[in-house]
């Protein structure tokens, strides 16, 4: 048995966990300089069966808003949970692609620009 109750994080909840994210990418764009990146993102919530989306440019999330966008370039899926716990860095990405809690479609350029972002 597992120790950790389960626990279901809100839309309102993840919803602020993706503007947290924003202004990281934000930061780090400015620290590191602009990454070469225009693409598109959905961030699908399996537990929730809900979906943000908005868009990747110079390094910075903008235009997130609620709902899918099934042409996004780059689609991230995860539960709400793994979703807080990775914006708040308990959950660490490579291992969680690893164990498949999360889920990263993108062309494998996307994915190595991604990296200098996070």
């Amino acid at each position: 048995m597992c120790d950790e109750e389960a626990t279901v994080a809100s839309v309102d909840e993840c919803r602020q966990a993706l503007q947290e994210l924003a202004s990281r990418l934000e930061a780090n764009a400015e620290r590191n300089g602009m990454v070469n990146l225009d693409r598109t993102l959905a961030c699908r919530l399996t537990d929730l069966g809900t979906a943000f989306h908005g868009r990747i440019s110079g390094g910075r999330l903008i235009g997130l808003e609620d709902g899918d966008d099934p042409k996004a370039k780059i689609a991230l899926s995860t539960t709400s949970d793994d979703l807080i716990t990775l914006v708040q860095g308990r959950l660490d990405l490579p291992k969680a692609l690893a164990a498949r809690r999360v889920s990263i479609s993108a062309s494998p350029f996307d994915l190595l620009k991604l990296r200098k972002l996070i």
